[in-house]
């Protein structure tokens, strides 16, 4: 198996550690689920600047690296709801889910042809802002720890920014998706 290869499951299994820290762990949880979460983010950065370096794009990091993401997010997001984050409901985390089905299954229509759907730009993007947003709100959730009750804050205000530009990207990568990948739903 190759580096880029084995950087992606490193991610999956980081998902269930961060999980852990974040919900069973208390103030120190919140410090490292949020080390555990940049290493898994600075993974997927790292296995497709290595796949490409090195020459090793396959077929497994192309649908896996994206199934990593998806369920790295997932996680994360499932967490938040469980700790009952501020503005992370259970709107924004069905808009996103709705949104990773869709694609992922027309990649599953489009192997059936021998294709491969690799992340497009707007994917990427997604991505990157729906990980900015969990930072945000790990920092947040952070900083609440120290703050008075019912103080809000910049940190909120910067979450409610994020998740609406993390929604508005996830739809419309997944319009997208769905635009360009037209052609496999025929509904045969």
């Amino acid at each position: 198996m190759s580096l880029p290869n084995k950087l992606t499951l490193f991610r999956v299994i980081l998902i269930p550690v961060f999980m852990v820290l974040f919900l069973c762990c208390g103030t120190v949880g919140l410090y490292l689920s949020l080390l555990v979460f940049l290493l898994a983010a600075a993974t997927d950065y790292l296995d497709g600047q290595i796949a490409r370096r090195i020459r090793c794009v396959t077929t497994f990091g192309k649908l896996m690296d994206p199934m990593a993401d998806k369920l790295l997010t997932l996680g994360a997001l499932i967490c938040f709801m469980s700790a009952d984050v501020p503005y992370i409901n259970a709107g924004v985390v069905m808009i996103i889910i709705a949104r990773e089905l869709i694609v992922t299954g027309i990649r599953m229509l489009a192997l059936e042809e021998d294709r491969v759907i690799a992340a497009s730009f707007f994917g990427k993007l997604k991505t990157v802002f729906q990980f900015i947003m969990i930072i945000a709100v790990i920092i947040n959730q952070i900083v609440d720890v120290y703050r008075a009750p019912m103080s809000g804050g910049i940190g909120n205000f910067i979450v409610f920014v994020l998740v609406i530009i993390a929604v508005a990207l996830t739809v419309l990568s997944g319009l997208d998706y769905v635009y360009k990948n037209r052609y496999l739903l025929t509904f045969k």
